[in-house]
């Protein structure tokens, strides 16, 4: 982890004489290299590495704050033995599982220095050796390739700037035989969820003499536009797009691409759907993922019987026990709710959707049925906990998510080990992508009842897909919209404000109402003094919030001077400025410290958590948000509180967090709080739409305040374009329906 100013690249070598720490996970590694008459602490990224290797570093000499100057490896090459002692001592060093001292001494007494060649060319031979079964023997093999495997994929790909975390993330997804499918077909490291670019890959395909018109290249580069259009929130393209984009990339002739695509198609490594005369193209997991979705909810609606009729008397039962009155619609979400095998409630905030959800389980419950609540991300489960009384888990850990040994999601919930329960409410059903409900509908009975709530004028999900609006949109299943704000809920401008622009009416930014601001800036740099003094000064003295647990500031981009990046930096400064007796991290340009709020950017379902109370798990979820307690350099560990529990890290690790004093609107999806300030200012003209202003707003729930220009506000207010998404869910269940 580098905390000072890096030195000239350089390359030593040695031999390793001492590891003081290795982590196995992802090969960070601090140890003592003998060079000449140094001995030199290097640290890094240094898989497979044992005592008594012999070694190339290249990387720089840096000054840690606690343990002095350390050589920072960015490349190694490990060279083999090659002398009878050597190889002796570096089988005997315990780095090949299953073979210890003795069994070393009989290999390398029965094969000699061709000992390492018969290991990795013929494992068969080591079982004449006494102890060593076949199968033993295979396993050494694949063990002792793993240490040159790795080697070799490093050499092969550091020309191309590719990182040593990004080779052991190759080497984990293809193991031993990386370096021999990467030589076959380069291409496949911008496909298979990889994410080494196109350009990087061109570069290397074209130093092993693959040429333009090979049709290994030309369908990598289709597989690769429809896989990075995926970001975009697509699961399909129109072909008419497609081609013309696929050409320019290629650099080739339109009718190639076109031809390209029907032989892929014709191998089912595409797959093609007609919409309306326009045929559009999808990668095969997600054409399935949504062709399963359609097929599983027709399957429902067919088998589970529409005569689960809920009688008034219980409507009116609820409403005794919860004190309250239901509006008309209210009391049909109640009862479509039960008579239904596919249920969707919308509303927007103030509307009554929580008091009908809540109304919903009670009588559930009294009919002793199961029920499972759910949401798509670990904030929008804990808010659905609070607003129900009832625990609501993440979907990933709902279906107990696991990992294979290729570093690939996998879940243990699915048809052969199914979810028991009667009934799953999914909340910020807008958030659910066509990959996830696809898993989720696979762990599920064919009798368990689905309920989706959502607000369909919030963002999108992240991932691709357009779930819930297409469901609706196809118009198959039955649906409530709740549109009448409660008048309890017209006291609030930030509901009120919130109608007003999805309904494309305008706001009353002058109004000084006691929870809706609107603070006029003229410039990027006023906007940000203005954000910093509301936060350290103004709103904790007005209102007694706390700035780190109350305040949020949301804004609709990372970039610019009052983007995220910017801000977090001078929020930090003042809000958890530097001390010299503090120790900090760096890691690309962010500095890390104690008190900081930071987020989890990625799931990581391995790290581990303890409780308040003593209890320990497992499970961080992207979105989280917490505050670091403690960042201990020698002992190589940083620990996050997240509410009630807190997470242990190693430090190199880091890079799994970054700052939440300020966060993008989409990352605030899900999550509500007590107060949010956001600037508007210097926004990219791509997000000036409504749907992004809406989301931001109601994340607020006593007060909001933006700060910057009202004619941004009124353009965001009034763009209802809405973002495109080429899917094709909906009509697969519109043709599912009609068959």
């Amino acid at each position: 982890m580098e905390n000072s100013n890096s030195g000239e690249q350089r390359e030593i070598n040695g031999i390793i004489e001492k590891i003081t720490y290795k982590n196995e996970q992802n090969g960070y590694t601090v140890c003592s290299l003998k060079s000449g008459r140094e001995h030199i602490t290097s640290v890094g990224v240094l898989p497979f590495v044992t005592v008594g290797d012999n070694v190339k570093f290249i990387g720089k000499f840096i000054v840690h704050p606690v343990y002095g100057e350390q050589f920072s490896v960015e490349y190694f090459e490990t060279v083999a033995p090659k002398t009878v002692a050597a190889i002796l001592r570096y089988l005997s060093s315990g780095i090949i599982k299953g073979v210890g001292p003795a069994t070393a001494e009989r290999i390398v007494e029965k094969f000699g220095s061709d000992t390492l060649d018969v290991i990795q060319n013929s494992p068969e031979d080591l079982a004449v050796i006494k102890g060593i079964s076949l199968d033993k023997a295979k396993n050494i093999s694949e063990e002792y390739k793993k240490q040159f495997g790795i080697r070799d994929l490093m050499l092969m790909l550091n020309p191309y700037q590719i990182s040593m975390e990004k080779c052991i993330e190759i080497y984990q997804y293809y193991g031993s035989k990386a370096y021999e499918k990467i030589k076959k077909n380069p291409y496949i490291l911008c496909l298979d969820n990889l994410d080494v670019s196109f350009e990087k890959v061109e570069s290397i395909a074209s130093d092993l003499g693959i040429p333009q018109e090979n049709e290994m290249r030309l369908a990598a580069g289709i597989e690769y536009i429809l896989r990075r259009n995926l970001l975009n929130g697509h699961t399909c393209l129109p072909r008419k797009k497609l081609i013309p984009v696929a050409a320019s990339l290629l650099e080739c002739d339109s009718n190639c691409i076109e031809d390209i695509c029907d032989k892929l198609i014709g191998n089912l490594n595409l797959r093609s759907k007609t919409i309306y005369n326009d045929d559009f193209l999808a990668l095969p997991q997600y054409y399935n993922a949504e062709e399963y979705i359609s097929a599983r909810l027709l399957a429902a609606k067919k088998y589970i019987s529409s005569g689960n009729v809920l009688d008034e008397l219980e409507i009116d039962y609820v409403e005794n026990k919860l004190g309250i009155k239901f509006e008309k619609l209210q009391r049909d979400s109640i009862k479509y709710a039960f008579e239904n095998s596919v249920f969707v409630l919308t509303g927007g905030p103030g509307t009554g959707k929580t008091t009908t959800l809540n109304a919903i389980i009670e009588l559930y419950e009294r009919r002793n049925a199961t029920i499972q609540l759910a949401a798509p991300t670990g904030r929008a489960a804990k808010r659905m906990t609070e607003l129900t009384g009832r625990e609501a888990k993440t979907i990933h850990r709902l279906l107990e998510v696991e990992w294979t040994s290729e570093n690939r999601q996998s879940f243990a919930r699915n048809e052969k080990n199914p979810l028991e329960c009667d009934v799953i409410i999914i909340d910020e059903a807008s958030m659910l992508d066509s990959l996830l409900f696809e898993s989720l509908l696979h762990a599920l009975k064919i009798s368990t009842r689905i309920i989706l709530v959502g607000d369909t004028d919030q963002l999108p999900s992240v991932s691709a897909g357009n779930v819930l609006n297409d469901i609706l949109s196809s118009g198959a299943y039955s649906s409530v919209a709740l549109k009448k704000v409660f008048r309890q809920a017209m006291k609030s401008t930030i509901i009120t404000n919130a109608h007003a622009i999805i309904n494309g009416e305008p706001s009353d930014l002058s109004n000084k109402s006691k929870d809706f601001f609107m603070m006029h800036r003229d410039y990027a740099i006023d906007v940000c003094d203005t954000v910093l003094e509301l936060c350290q000064n103004r709103l904790p003295d007005a209102y007694g919030f706390n700035p780190l647990t109350d305040i949020q500031i949301i804004c609709p981009s990372k970039k610019a001077q009052t983007g995220t990046v910017n801000l977090n930096n001078l929020l930090q400064a003042v809000l958890n400025p530097k001390k010299d007796t503090q120790p900090q991290l760096s890691y690309k340009g962010v500095y890390f410290r104690a008190g900081d709020k930071v987020m989890q950017i990625k799931n990581n379902y391995d790290l581990q958590w303890q409780r308040d109370k003593g209890e320990i798990g497992f499970g961080v979820f992207n979105g989280d948000v917490g505050y670091i307690t403690l960042i201990d350099i020698k002992g190589g560990i940083v620990k996050v509180r997240f509410d009630d529990r807190t997470a242990t890290y190693f430090i190199e690790n880091i890079g799994e967090l970054e700052l939440a004093y300020a966060v993008t609107v989409h990352k605030s999806q899900g999550s509500e709080f007590e107060c949010v300030i956001v600037p508007l200012f210097d926004t990219p003209s791509q997000l000036l739409y409504r749907n992004l202003l809406y989301t931001a707003v109601t994340r607020a729930k006593k007060l909001l305040i933006i700060v910057g220009l009202e004619g941004i506000y009124d353009k965001m207010a009034l763009n209802d374009k809405k973002t495109l998404r080429y899917t094709l869910l909906k009509d697969f269940i519109i043709e599912n329906e009609s068959i």
